[in-house]
C-alpha cells in the first residue's frame, strides 16, 4: 500500500522558489562566476558595530530582549526619526530585518480577498507574502521609465483595496521616487482611505540628493527601515517599523508568537551603527552607479537609477528569461526581470561589486548584446 503523501499547505501553491536563489544555485557550479546578482553591500560591517555586539555577547547580552526591542535601541531610532522630520512620538516596534516587517505588517491588516496596489516592478517579497495570506496584489504598471503615476493608482483602485505599498529607492530598479510623485500618490491614497507601507531599506542610498518620504505626508504610513544595507548587516537581521499605534501594537502582538525579538546582542549595536559615517561608502556606490550606467547605454534601453544599487536595463532581444541564460552560460550572474514583475522584459544587475568585477560583467553583457543586432 502506497504511503499517502507527506502534508503541505495549499498555500504552498501560491510561490515557488526564489529566481534569485536560483542563480544562486547556478553559482556554486560555476568555476569562476562575474556575480551581479547578490543585493548585500560588498564592504563589511564597521569594526566598531562588531566590538559593540561582541562585548554584548561577552557580558551575556544573550536572551530575550522585550518583543518590541531593546529600550536604547528604541529611543536611538526614535531620536534619528526626530532629527531627520523635526518631530517623531510613535511607537517604534525593532524587526527581524525589513522583511520580517513586511510580513508582521501584511498578518496584521490584510484579510482574504483585500487588493493591495503593487507598483510593478516591486520587490520579490511582495508579491508571495500578500498571496500566502488570501490577498490579492494588484500590479500598476510603472513601464517604461518606472516612476510612480497617480492616475494608474487611481485606476487600479477597487471596493477591496485596502493598501498601497512604496519602495523607495527601488529593488530592482535603484528609482528614487521625487517628492511630487510621493505627494500625489498619497493623495490618491488618503481620497481612498488606503494604508501606505513605505519600505525605505535603501534610503541611505540615494546619489543625486536625499530621498524624499512619505512618512511626513499621512498619518496613515507604515514607515519600513533598516541596518542591513546601509551598514552591511544582512545577516544580523535589524529592521524597524513606525506608524499608526494600533497597527504597530498589533505586530508587536504577533511578534511574540512569530520572531518573539529581534536577535539581542545585534541590537546592542544599533546605537553605534547609527554614529556610524558611511559617506564614503555611499561615494563608492556613487561611482559605481556612473560606470555602470555609462556602461550600458550604449547597447541597452536603460534608465539611469537614483538610488539602491540595482540597474534594470531592458533585455536584448526581449526576452529577459532568455538573455540571462546566455549571461550566466557565459559566466556573468544577474537575474531575469519576471522574478520582479509581471513582464519578462528586462533584467537585473546588482553593482554591489567591485570596479574590476563590474567592468568584466560590463564586457561579456555589451558582447551579448552586439550578437543579438
Amino acid at each position: 500500500m502506497a504511503e499517502p503523501p507527506l502534508p503541505l499547505a495549499d498555500r504552498m501553491q501560491c510561490i515557488d522558489a526564489s529566481g534569485i536563489r536560483k542563480v544562486f544555485d547556478l553559482a556554486a557550479k560555476l568555476p569562476d562566476p562575474i556575480n551581479l546578482s547578490i543585493g548585500q553591500p560588498d564592504f563589511d560591517v564597521p569594526e566598531a558595530c562588531k566590538r559593540q555586539a561582541i562585548d554584548a555577547i561577552l557580558a551575556g547580552r544573550n536572551k530575550y530582549t522585550v518583543t518590541q526591542g531593546d529600550a536604547a535601541v528604541r529611543e536611538a531610532v526614535a531620536q534619528g526619526l526626530r532629527q531627520e522630520f523635526g518631530a517623531f512620538d510613535g511607537p517604534v516596534l525593532v524587526t527581524s530585518g525589513v522583511s520580517g516587517a513586511l510580513l508582521l505588517a501584511f498578518l496584521a491588516t490584510l484579510n482574504p480577498g483585500d487588493e493591495v496596489l503593487v507598483p510593478d516592478p516591486y520587490f520579490v517579497m511582495y508579491k508571495h507574502l500578500i498571496r500566502l495570506l488570501g490577498a490579492r496584489p494588484v500590479f500598476v504598471d510603472t513601464y517604461p521609465d518606472f516612476r510612480l503615476r497617480a492616475d494608474r493608482l487611481e485606476a487600479a483602485v477597487t471596493e477591496r483595496t485596502r493598501m498601497l505599498i512604496l519602495n523607495s529607492p527601488a529593488n530592482p530598479t535603484g528609482v528614487v521616487a521625487a517628492a511630487e510623485e510621493l505627494q500625489a500618490a498619497v493623495d490618491v491614497a488618503r481620497r481612498h482611505g488606503l494604508l501606505v507601507i513605505s519600505d525605505e531599506i535603501y534610503t541611505a542610498f540615494s546619489y543625486d540628493g536625499p530621498a524624499a518620504s512619505v512618512w511626513p505626508l499621512y498619518d496613515r504610513v507604515l514607515l519600513l527601515r533598516g541596518f542591513s544595507k546601509t551598514y552591511a548587516m544582512t545577516g544580523w537581521r535589524l529592521g524597524y517599523c513606525v506608524g499608526p499605534e494600533p497597527i504597530v501594537s498589533a505586530m508587536t502582538t504577533l511578534q511574540q508568537y512569530t520572531f518573539v525579538c529581534a536577535p539581542a546582542p545585534f541590537q546592542a549595536a544599533v546605537g553605534v551603527a547609527m554614529e556610524t559615517d558611511v559617506t564614503d561608502h555611499i561615494a563608492t556606490f556613487r561611482r559605481r552607479r556612473d560606470l555602470i550606467y555609462e556602461g550600458l547605454k550604449e547597447r541597452f534601453a536603460v534608465e539611469q537609477p537614483g538610488g539602491a544599487f540595482y540597474i534594470f536595463p531592458q533585455a536584448p532581444g526581449g526576452s529577459g528569461t532568455a538573455f540571462v541564460r546566455k549571461a550566466v552560460e557565459a559566466g556573468v550572474l544577474v537575474i531575469p526581470g519576471n522574478v520582479f514583475s509581471e513582464r519578462d522584459t528586462h533584467f537585473r544587475i546588482a553593482y554591489a561589486a567591485d570596479v574590476a568585477t563590474i567592468e568584466r560583467g560590463l564586457e561579456v553583457l555589451n558582447r551579448l548584446a552586439a550578437q543579438e543586432g
